[in-house]
């Protein structure tokens, strides 16, 4: 129970939201609701009060829609599943492949508390972790590079524990037709079903067991993101945090000294103050969704294709920005290639696709211009680079044969042997054709550009070497190939007999310039100073990896390793000052 600054009290029920006064104190206020949970939980864990706002109607953030892979170096789960990795390893490597792009400090601090961030969290939530072995860092090639991998995923976890709070909990992206607790490391063999049937169909048949047979007994088993929101807030839950959701942050309260000492918050449509007496953690996101910013400072040509959560736009940042914080890498995103929508919803991901063979990708003069397999964030980066030199790729087609759409799973809705959606044709985002003059009408390309790109590509695939882009050169890229085509797992010549082309989109997964923050996570003003009381993770946050993305799970990664950072020095830093 803690009492508000009018006297009067404010009760805990477990994890619901508390009794609300117009006035209320607390020790440390969380704004968001995804990777924010483990600041909430380290420091409660460290003896705070803490209070969560949501603005949404949901828990979980762009966390619960994530793949939900974590990406956090020499941590104890690789220690326990033999992964052989080090700190020194993992700082050759991101030495290398940050190259610059952001403060050393930042992603030293990163690197040194990683390790007790899992052990942290494994102390207070009922999650359990397994190392995705095989999914390779995304530039392994680089010094300290593991083709091995350094991605962590949750286990399928009960969200059935969650008991009446299990309503607010976030959906998924994509929703499996069965039960089935899919997870990083089921989807590649799921994907391969076809074509690798003892594999995939012991994969299908454990998660369809697991998934149907946990129903009969009432659990209901979730993997990916959302097992790990699902994780974090059960265990936000368990220890009496409250969270509120639909309320939104207004602005920051600050004191003469100019250090934030609390928030203004609107909920059901009234003002509540909220003095926060060891400061405010921003954990709201980035600007996914507020189209005009980043048209302004990432590309014109962009539209409202974000997969980020609904409520992230930006909202956090402003409200740092409005005390005077910095802002740093405002041009970058977790950009994500994804099959274009149909009008009124979100694109669709397309994660193993660009990888397998029998494919390749197209521009709107019909021509390959880069390795399709490569990680997203590069192939965001090759796009916009293009437009940046006057050369936009316009319209972008995946390209793809019959014994392709015969074989692999495509979108995560469209299983093998399966026809494409109908209203994909309707709205020109599948096309057919049975040669490549016909395709390339159907797609509005150059039919001769098409054709010379498709003869071009199949020599090379029969060669086994894309000399042009390298495409199955990196063990990234043979991650989501087909283990059964040799030489090279990413390329094999097409059949134009049966021809189909997919609309493709530059999506994301959330923008990743924000605040710039210091290796404590605290905001820094313009000058470079920290603002004290206002700490700021996650994508609200400039990302730690600058222009970069390391490997799978490194803006969850991050975000729950400076959640445990901030959590750590609010308590410290405010002990320091009560001292003085």
């Amino acid at each position: 129970m803690h009492i508000g600054e009018d006297g009067s009290t404010v009760r805990r029920c477990n994890g619901a939201a508390p009794k609300m006064t117009e006035n209320m104190t607390i020790d440390l206020l969380v704004v968001g609701s995804g990777t924010g949970l483990a600041a909430a939980l380290s420091a409660h864990e460290q003896g705070a009060g803490v209070l969560v706002i949501e603005k949404t109607d949901f828990v979980g953030g762009s966390t619960a829609r994530s793949g939900g892979a974590f990406w956090i170096p020499a941590n104890p789960v690789l220690d326990e599943f033999g992964a052989n990795d080090s700190p020194e390893k993992a700082r050759e490597y991101l030495t290398a492949v940050v190259d610059a792009t952001s403060p050393e400090p930042r992603w030293e601090s990163f690197l040194e508390h990683g390790p007790d961030t899992v052990r942290m969290l494994e102390r207070t939530t009922r999650m359990r972790f397994t190392w995705a072995k095989g999914y390779s860092d995304y530039h392994p090639e680089l010094p300290g590079g593991s083709p091995a991998g350094r991605s962590c995923e949750c286990r399928p976890f009960d969200v059935a524990r969650l008991g009446r709070e299990r309503a607010r909990l976030r959906p998924a992206v994509m929703e499996a037709p069965l039960p089935m607790p899919v997870t990083g490391a089921d989807y590649k063999w799921l994907n391969l079903m076809s074509k690798s049937p003892v594999r995939g169909f012991g994969v299908a048949i454990k998660r369809a067991i697991q998934g149907i047979g946990g129903k009969l007994i009432g659990r209901e088993y979730a993997a990916g993101g959302r097992a790990l929101a699902a994780g974090l807030f059960d265990g936000v839950v368990r220890a009496g945090i409250p969270v509120w959701t639909g309320a939104g942050l207004e602005r920051l309260l600050t004191d003469a000294d100019g250090a934030v000492v609390g928030a203004v918050v609107t909920r059901d449509g009234r003002e509540i103050t909220i003095t926060a007496r060891r400061g405010v953690v921003l954990a709201a996101g980035g600007f996914d969704h507020d189209l005009a910013l980043r048209r302004s400072v990432q590309s014109a040509s962009l539209e409202d294709w974000s997969l980020g959560a609904d409520g992230n736009t930006g909202d956090a940042i402003r409200a740092a920005q409005e005390l005077g914080a910095g802002v740093a890498l405002m041009d970058q995103a977790w950009w994500f290639p994804a099959i274009s929508p149909l009008p009124g919803e979100r694109p669709i991901v397309m994660l193993a696709e660009r990888s397998l063979p029998g494919s390749f990708i197209v521009d709107d003069s019909g021509s390959r211009f880069l390795n399709e397999a490569e990680d997203y964030m590069s192939f965001g980066h090759d796009v916009l680079e293009r437009e940046r030199e006057g050369r936009p790729v316009g319209a972008m087609w995946l390209v793809f044969d019959q014994e392709y759409r015969n074989s692999y799973l495509l979108g995560g809705q469209v299983f093998p042997r399966m026809a494409l959606p109908k209203a994909w044709y309707e709205h020109g985002i599948a096309v057919r054709g049975s040669s490549w003059a016909e395709l390339a009408e159907q797609m509005g390309v150059p039919a001769a550009a098409l054709g010379e790109t498709a003869r071009r590509f199949n020599e090379l695939a029969a060669a086994g070497a894309d000399d042009d882009y390298g495409r199955g050169d990196s063990a990234y890229d043979r991650y989501y190939g087909d283990p059964t085509i040799a030489p090279n797992a990413n390329l094999r010549p097409l059949n134009p007999a049966g021809l189909y082309a997919l609309r493709v989109v530059l999506s994301d997964l959330g923008t990743c310039g924000g605040i710039t923050a210091d290796a404590e996570g605290r905001a820094l003003a313009e000058d470079g100073t920290p603002i004290r009381g206002l700490y700021v993770i996650g994508n609200s946050a400039a990302n730690v990896f600058g222009e970069s993305y390391p490997g799978a799970g490194a803006t969850i990664g991050q975000g729950l390793v400076y959640g445990h950072i901030v959590a750590s020095h609010a308590m410290a830093a405010r002990e320091v000052d009560a001292e003085r």
